[in-house]
């Protein structure tokens, strides 16, 4: 058992397998997946082959705000709640994701806390890569690895864009 399944476990998660065939899912779950709409069909597989893939149950958390973690999730089928906790302890719904969706990528990136938690709202199913696995993606296929991180910088680029917005918003309404 690789450190990360252990984590995964620990985390009370269900390890259900490693790899995957990203493209039987589909092409329309590949081109609906902001992470992955620009790989081709073969590139989404050999991305695929780096996941460990996990189960939550409904009302599980998947990522604790707050815990540090060196792994992002990628949805590949069920909806998940991501919720921050407001300074008197009450959590505030910052979005509710679908498949194709990633999360926790910015503390597999910078190693921080998690910004926020992420619970599944029904049966969850998930692709987990450690930083350890996107170190040999770019070393072993560095086309694909540049590919991954571009869109990560994109999605990363694309949240803190909309929180501008919504900061603009309400120091307007003030």
């Amino acid at each position: 058992m690789s450190p990360l399944e252990t984590q995964l476990r620990q985390a009370g998660l269900e390890v259900i397998g490693t790899g995957t065939a990203l493209s039987a899912l589909g092409p329309h779950w590949l081109h609906s997946s902001p992470l992955l709409e620009d790989f081709t069909p073969a590139e989404a597989d050999i991305f695929g082959a780096a996941l460990v893939v996990v189960r939550a149950r409904p009302g599980q958390v998947l990522v604790a705000e707050g815990d540090v973690g060196d792994w992002m999730l990628v949805v590949l089928s069920g909806t998940v709640d991501v919720t921050k906790r407001t300074p008197h302890e009450h959590a505030t719904r910052l979005a509710v994701i679908k498949a194709g969706t990633a999360i926790g990528e910015m503390s597999m990136l910078d190693g921080k806390p998690r910004y926020a938690s992420c619970t599944a709202i029904e049966t969850v199913e998930a692709g987990v890569m450690g930083r350890e696995a996107v170190a040999r993606l770019i070393h072993d296929h560095p086309a694909i690895g540049a590919k991954l991180l571009i869109k990560l910088t994109q999605l990363l680029a694309r949240r803190l864009r909309g929180t501008s917005n919504q900061l603009v918003r309400a120091l307007e309404k003030k």
